[in-house]
Formats: C-alpha cells, structure tokens, sequence
C-alpha cells in the first residue's frame, strides 16, 4: 500500500490544475485502446458508436478528458499505425485539440505519452501521402499523469487519474507487461485468450486496485476521484467513498463515460440499438445521476 499511496500523492502533487464551474461541460472517457484495426484491435468493435458519440459532445460544446490508455501502443509498435487505422476519430480530437477543449492523461497502454520528446516526435504532426507533406495534428500537446479540477465557487476537488498507480505491476513494471503482450498475449488474444495481468479481465487484480485506491481516497478527506484502468465503472452513492470510474470504450457493443455538466455528474452508455422500423441507431443512455457533485463534497 506504500508504494500505492507514493505514486498517488505524487500524482496529485504534479497534477495540472484547472478551474472549472456550473457552466462548465465535461466529457470523461478511457480505455479507448485505439489499434491497428486488426482481429486485436478492440476498440475497431466500437469506433463507429465512440465517433458519433464524441462528435455529439464536440457539438454540444463539451470539453473532452481523455483519463489514459487511450493508444493501444502496447500491442502495436507505433503511433502512426494507428492514426491511419482510425483517421477520422483523430481528425475529430484535432477540432477538439485546435480550441482547447482536449485534455489528455497518460495510463499504462500508453505510457510512453509521459515522454515529452515522444509526444513531439510522433503527435504533433503526420504524413499526408495527398499533399506529400506533414501536416498539423496534436501541435504542442501535453500528456499528464493526473488532473485536478477545482470548482471555482465551492473549491471542490475533482482528482482525476489512470488508476495504475494503485496496480504496482503494471505501473512499475509496464515495459515488461508491454513486452509479454506483444510477443505472447496479442496472438493469443486473437484467439479469444485474455491477458491475466490485466485487472480489467482479472476479477481478483480489479478488487485489489479498487481496495487501494479507495484506501487512499479516504486517507486524503475523501477527495471525490475518478479513474480508469480497470474498465469497470463505478458511480458511488453519496455518503459512500467517492470513487467513480468511467469504464471503457471497449465493452462488448457498447462505450461508457461520465459526463459533467450543470455542476452535476452522470454515468452514461453509448450502444446501437433497432428502431420500430428495423434501423439501427446509436443512442445514449443514462445509467446514473446527475447527480450533483456538492453531495460527494467534505469539509475540510
């Protein structure tokens, strides 16, 4: 637990800051593991409902937190791969990127983001084969390992974060983890065997990253935290330890996030669904809340 409560208070300690208020409108997804688009590639399943669901949030004025592992640069070598694979979603956080609006940690899959020069080598712009030339994409963009949003009028805050650093091997140990996956679990993912250090397909690892990270939300005044990571998510009712997860964009047919929007939190999905006339659609769904984030709040 000491080397948990470590990386967390140290993650807290470096956070970027941001204000934030009842008119702010805030998006939260993770876990996206965007790949190659090949038979490993998880988030190829859900890249339609996860685009139309980000272009509604961009039209809505939504700024959009991306909480890590949002590359899947694990099974995959490189960056740009994946950009070509999925041009348009990229394209999309570009707008997002271009007005401010984009906030991005950091989290196990991709950890290399917390290489500065990495992210100026391979994010900052790419190859147009049309115009054969680089052209902008992720100008000057920061990765983070945490962000903490305080509330402009009640200085409520919000501590958001990966979630490995409460899973110590997949934190410390990650450029191991890294090399299992792509030389032993990635082809045998393909044939439906999942990785067991992963606490998101390893019940027993999930408890254990949830049992610490709760143990230091209570010994930090309960600050209201939200995470990824384990791709289960959590949305707690008040009284109870503030820890919320917004789950991942690779459930089977389905994304989940949190949304943020009139100073109250909800737990929404995203999934396809058939209309009465046998079309499909994508559609939201609300799972919990809003619920106003004052109700999680403690006195100091």
């Amino acid at each position: 637990m000491f080397s948990t409560r470590k990386r967390l208070d140290r993650a807290y300690k470096n956070a970027k800051r941001l204000d934030f208020n009842e008119d702010s409108k805030l998006i939260l997804f993770s876990d996206c593991h965007r790949g190659d688009n090949s038979f490993a590639d998880d988030f190829a399943n859900n890249r339609n409902i996860y685009f139309h669901a980000l272009k509604h949030y961009y039209k809505e004025g939504f700024d959009y937190f991306e909480l890590g592992d949002g590359d899947e640069l694990w099974e995959n070598l490189s960056f740009e791969s994946i950009f070509f694979s999925h041009k348009n979603v990229y394209m999309l956080m570009k707008q997002f990127h271009d007005e401010g609006r984009l906030h991005m940690l950091w989290g196990n899959h991709d950890m290399v983001y917390r290489n500065e020069s990495y992210v100026d080598n391979h994010l900052n712009s790419y190859f147009d084969p049309k115009t054969g030339k680089d052209e902008d994409l992720f100008c000057d963009i920061k990765y983070h390992e945490a962000i903490v949003l305080r509330h402009s009028h009640t200085k409520q805050e919000l501590f958001l974060c990966h979630g490995h650093q409460a899973d110590w091997w997949n934190y410390t140990f990650w450029k191991w983890s890294r090399f299992l996956v792509r030389i032993l679990w990635k082809p045998l993912n393909v044939m439906g065997i999942a990785d067991p250090t992963s606490p998101a397909k390893n019940y027993k690892e999930l408890i254990k990253v949830e049992r610490r990270t709760k143990r230091w939300i209570t010994e930090n005044n309960n600050m209201l935290t939200i995470t990824g990571h384990t791709h289960r998510p959590r949305f707690p009712e008040p009284g109870d330890i503030p820890f919320f997860n917004d789950g991942s964009c690779v459930h089977p047919r389905s994304i989940t996030g949190l949304e943020i929007e009139n100073g109250a939190i909800s737990l929404i999905k995203w999934q396809i669904v058939t209309t009465e006339d046998g079309t499909l659609k994508i559609d939201r769904f609300l799972l919990e809340g809003p619920r106003p984030l004052v109700a999680y709040s403690t006195e100091p």
